[in-house]
């Protein structure tokens, strides 16, 4: 028998990197949970998770620190780059980094806790943008009623937004991303890479169904 010319429908970026995820978390030994708690919380319980898997004790809430003067750099993108080379997270292997040249730099982050998802950063005055791309715009089956979904329930989502940017190939993608001072503690910034990462992993599960089955 002759072989098929059809081809195997391959899977969307964000259920690779989901699938990684999970099984990393499995070799960690962690174990997921399902809690409910009130959508203003879901930031403080993302700093806890961090801590938590740290192994690390749960620190006391920002709002319950004195309120103590911190002098905090103005990061460009070459600053916060080599900041980040030197943190913890970079350093354990948590997080593989490159700096992208150009006209404007960014950094590409590789979040390898997270399935090797990568994360895009760039510092434009006095705004530090992280975006992380989901799926192209055309994988999604009903798009009107995907947006409408969109719309109602971004506010879950701590630290994060979507949007409609345009991919490698020119073709539009949807997009995650999220935005901080360029002012921010490097802490700052990395929870919120990781916080945009965990998110992106929720959305591609959460959103599945809205896919056509060759990017599910």
């Amino acid at each position: 028998m002759a072989p098929s010319d059809e081809k195997t429908p391959k899977k969307s970026p964000s259920a690779i990197y989901q699938a990684r995820f999970r099984d990393r978390m499995r070799q960690k030994g962690y174990v997921k949970r399902e809690i409910w708690i009130p959508p203003a919380r879901i930031g403080e319980l993302k700093r806890i998770e961090s801590q938590l898997r740290d192994g690390g004790t749960v620190q006391q809430s920002e709002r319950t620190r004195t309120g103590e003067m911190i002098e905090r750099p103005i990061w460009n993108t070459h600053s916060l780059y080599q900041a980040l080379c030197d943190s913890d997270p970079v350093q354990q292997g948590q997080i593989r980094l490159e700096l992208i040249a150009g006209t404007e730099p960014g950094i590409l982050a590789e979040m390898i806790d997270f399935g090797d998802l990568p994360l895009v950063m760039s510092v434009s005055g006095d705004q530090i943008l992280v975006d992380v791309t989901l799926w192209p715009v055309s994988a999604v089956t009903d798009q009107a009623a995907f947006n409408a979904l969109l719309l109602k329930t971004h506010k879950l989502l701590p630290l994060s937004s979507f949007g409609i940017g345009g991919g490698p190939d020119g073709e539009p993608v949807y997009e995650l991303f999220g935005a901080l001072a360029s002012g921010s503690l490097l802490s700052n910034v990395l929870l919120e890479m990781e916080t945009l990462a965990d998110n992106a992993l929720q959305v591609a599960e959460t959103f599945r169904d809205y896919l056509a089955k060759s990017a599910a």
